[in-house]
């Protein structure tokens, strides 16, 4: 009896394990029915993701191509004024194009169309060289003036200031040709440099082959370009476009800016603003930190710019020669916190 007991227990057992089996069979099906319905949900938003931006690539291609060819057009005609400021104005929006666009665009067609604003720019900076007086001698006392003016503290036995029209330009009703050319300093070692926003607002400056020397420029610039620069400080207030570094070492800059690109430059420190994305090539040592120079009237000079103060992408960096995207660039890094603070003055 006992025997038959166990078999009967046993069977018992058995055909309750059975239906507890069966019981989980719906929860499993329903688990993996759910778990495949999640996956094609994934799949469908994915691929409504890519066509989103596949629509924002080719209209972000369109409107490019239509405002490239605008400014193309604006500086292959006769020069003046009035078709150089429009050229300036259309290539302003042009940047703000590609900015507002970095998010969703290939680093390819970035680099495409960062190359062609820094064509577009060297050609209107020509343009407006092109309409400087070809004689200058009736403003050399005006000149002399302004360098006494300007603050330029040379070291002893430096050479004077020797700058890429750096002396202020005469004004729209003496030369009639308005202020936005190129201005800056170029062949300088161990002196104070500085600009008034006077001097240089919306226009392109130019600094190159400096050494050991300190460069305050206040106002609003449309660009700025440091080449060849060493063991440098920089210091500018809001640049309405781009913001160019080639060749430089040892230097420490603080520059807000649409846009920055920054080519065979080593060791050196940038307190950044940018809107779109920093840009590095063939470069080492590069840190960043948010920027922090500040002077009277940098407020009204940051809305002339059209800069958006609340934006910032200091630390969002592309290097061209580090593809890698699990693994951190060993070329640039952020400037930690204990080493951010600087005497500007």
């Amino acid at each position: 009896m006992e025997t038959a007991s166990c078999s009967a227990a046993a069977v018992g057992n058995r055909d309750m394990g059975s239906q507890r089996d069966m019981s989980l069979v719906p929860e499993r099906l329903q688990r993996r029915e759910q778990e495949r319905q999640l996956e094609v949900e994934k799949r469908k938003q994915k691929r409504q993701n890519q066509e989103v931006e596949e629509e924002k690539s080719d209209f972000f291609t369109a409107a490019f191509a239509r405002e490239r060819a605008a400014v193309e057009e604006l500086l292959e005609g006769g020069a003046s004024v009035e078709r150089l400021e429009e050229a300036a104005s259309r290539l302003q929006g042009l940047q703000k194009l590609l900015s507002d666009s970095v998010l969703f665009l290939a680093a390819y067609d970035l680099r495409q169309g960062q190359e062609t604003l820094a064509w577009l720019q060297a050609a209107l900076a020509e343009r407006r060289q092109e309409l400087q007086p070809k004689k200058r001698f009736a403003f050399k006392s005006r000149r002399k003036d302004a360098a006494s003016s300007t603050k330029v503290d040379a070291a002893p036995g430096a050479p004077a200031a020797e700058s890429i029209l750096a002396s202020p330009l005469p004004l729209k009703e003496e030369g009639g040709f308005g202020s936005s050319w190129v201005c800056g300093f170029s062949n300088l070692e161990s002196q104070v440099l500085e600009k008034k926003a006077d001097e240089l607002n919306q226009r392109d400056v130019l600094l190159t082959e400096l050494s050991n020397c300190t460069i305050k420029l206040y106002g609003n610039p449309n660009t700025l370009r440091l080449t060849k620069a060493r063991s440098c400080k920089l210091l500018c207030g809001p640049v309405s476009t781009s913001v160019f570094l080639e060749d430089c070492s040892d230097c420490v800059l603080a520059v807000a800016c649409q846009q920055l690109r920054i080519h065979s430059t080593r060791d050196t420190r940038i307190f950044l603003q940018v809107i779109s994305r920093a840009i590095v090539e063939d470069c080492s040592g590069i840190q960043f930190a948010p920027y922090s120079w500040t002077y009277p009237g940098i407020d009204k000079d940051f809305e002339g710019s059209g800069l958006d103060r609340s934006k910032n992408n200091w630390n969002d960096v592309d290097d061209f020669n580090w593809l890698a995207r699990d693994v951190a660039s060993p070329n640039w890094s952020i400037l930690p916190e204990e080493e951010r603070k600087i005497q500007w003055d």
